[in-house]
């Protein structure tokens, strides 16, 4: 027989007990003998009995599972999220279920009702580019289901939310490149449905404001760049092709960063020199490219902990207990590297 189909009726029916017995002892009952407690737990022991995580959770009401939807797996930055999602949420006793929405909308309304079908006690969610419609979002905070935005966040439902400082990351990125004598500045951006994507974009503008350069609207390309080389190379090209080209790019992510940085070495361009690139994200790969590209790194391991400690916070509140949400704001940094140094 499997390990994992052994149970109480096993081990009673090995030891010649009732089922009630070997439960009993198992949960060290006072009526159950000490040498039938030893018997029962070294059978358990030795046959790899492990209780039934589901028949626990109809119990008790809990299952110990936390539910997190995550745009993309593979995103470096949502995987250092996921690292301290576990971190926290491990030590608390809780397992992990990652559902991928792969930047889908549809895929990210099924992994939702997956997760409250299989009766997570709380979900952690991150919403996909194409996220305009919040009805299964909506679905669950009226349900009752503890729940907490992380980076890609719903303004409209009132939970807990963890977020990087956006605006500031967008500012100093597109700062950092006026600092270094870059006077036409074009923006890569990102999905302008994502709060985000709006926040860069701000700080982005902020920054030109305040140095008395001109927003110019033609720099700006609004389609959703975000995580696809191809579409950031067709954007650049665009830019090169103006009347007056741009003599930097501030990516709204690393990978239409080096999208841009490939393209205008395709044109002949040099970079640093002729054209300056900041990206968003401090993937690995930026520390690897020639030039090597300046990024603003977020604190995704922190994130994650962040969001998990929330979390469980709520689904820990006593049920008179009122939950205030909060929103936490974590700082990025400027990693300034060959891309943006004349």
């Amino acid at each position: 027989m499997k390990s994992n189909q052994i149970t109480i009726k096993d081990i009673a029916r090995e030891l010649d007990i009732s089922p009630s017995t070997v439960s009993r002892a198992l949960k060290d009952h006072p009526d159950i003998s000490p040498k039938t407690k030893k018997q029962v737990r070294e059978l358990a022991e030795k046959l790899n009995y492990q209780p039934n995580s589901i028949a626990l959770s109809l119990r008790s009401s809990k299952s110990n599972t936390i539910g997190v939807v995550i745009p993309q797996v593979v995103h470096f930055f949502f995987s250092t999220i996921i690292s301290g999602i576990e971190d926290i949420a491990y030590a608390a006793g809780y397992s992990v279920m990652v559902a991928q929405s792969n930047e889908s909308y549809d895929r990210e309304v099924m992994d939702t009702k997956a997760l409250f079908n299989n009766r997570v006690d709380g979900i952690l969610v991150s919403m996909s580019r194409e996220t305009t419609d919040y009805a299964h979002l909506e679905f669950l905070h009226n349900r009752g289901i503890p729940m907490v935005f992380y980076d890609r966040v719903c303004d409209s439902i009132d939970c807990s939310k963890v977020v990087v400082d956006d605006f500031d990351g967008g500012y100093r990125a597109t700062k950092h490149l006026i600092e270094q004598g870059y006077k036409r500045i074009a923006h890569l951006a990102g999905p302008h449905s994502l709060h985000m994507f709006r926040q860069r974009l701000d700080g982005y503008k902020k920054a030109l404001q305040e140095h008395g350069l001109p927003i110019d609207e033609s720099l700006i390309l609004p389609e959703n760049a975000s995580d696809d080389e191809n579409v950031a190379k067709e954007l650049t090209e665009r830019l090169l092709n103006l009347d007056e080209r741009p003599d930097a790019i501030f990516a709204n992510n690393d990978i239409a960063a080096l999208g841009a940085m490939i393209t205008i070495k395709e044109h002949g361009l040099k970079v640093p020199s002729d054209i300056g690139i900041v990206g968003f994200s401090n993937w690995r790969f930026t520390a690897l490219t020639e030039p090597t590209i300046t990024t603003v790194a977020q604190p995704g391991f922190e994130m994650g902990q962040e969001a998990a400690r929330l979390l469980i916070e709520a689904i820990e509140a006593k049920d008179d207990e009122v939950i205030t949400s909060v929103t936490k704001v974590l700082k990025t940094e400027l990693v300034v590297r060959g891309s943006s140094v004349k």
